[in-house]
């Protein structure tokens, strides 16, 4: 059975940084890339960064480039996401998944509060 759990989410003043992380199980991690995504209240669904299986490319939207940084630990089935200089725009509830066969895979999501 397929679980995303993603954790690290909290409430963070403009500027500062969080590291949020998702635990995967019931799939052969290292041959999928993974995604992180987030949703604000009232907009849509948004990628902000990808990683390829073994870690070696990596994509990021426009909006979180030279802020955010992706990664992942094969050996531990995790992936990362490394927020630094926050504004109040990246708040949003977060997300990774990943596809397998058509299928989109979902974690159940992290709050991220940007706020002074």
């Amino acid at each position: 059975q397929v679980q995303l759990v993603e954790s690290g989410g909290g409430l963070v003043q403009p500027g500062g940084s969080l590291r949020l992380s998702c635990a995967a199980s019931g799939f052969t991690f290292s041959s999928y890339a993974m995604r992180w995504y987030r949703q604000a209240p009232g907009k849509e669904r948004e990628l902000v960064a990808a990683i390829t299986g073994a870690g070696y490319i990596t994509t990021y939207a426009d909006s979180v480039k030279g802020r955010f940084t992706i990664s992942r630990d094969n050996a531990k089935n995790m992936v990362y996401l490394q927020m630094n200089s926050l504004k109040s725009e990246d708040t949003a509830v977060y997300y990774c998944s990943y596809t397998r066969g058509g299928v989109d895979f979902w974690g159940q999501g992290t709050q991220v509060t940007v706020s002074s």
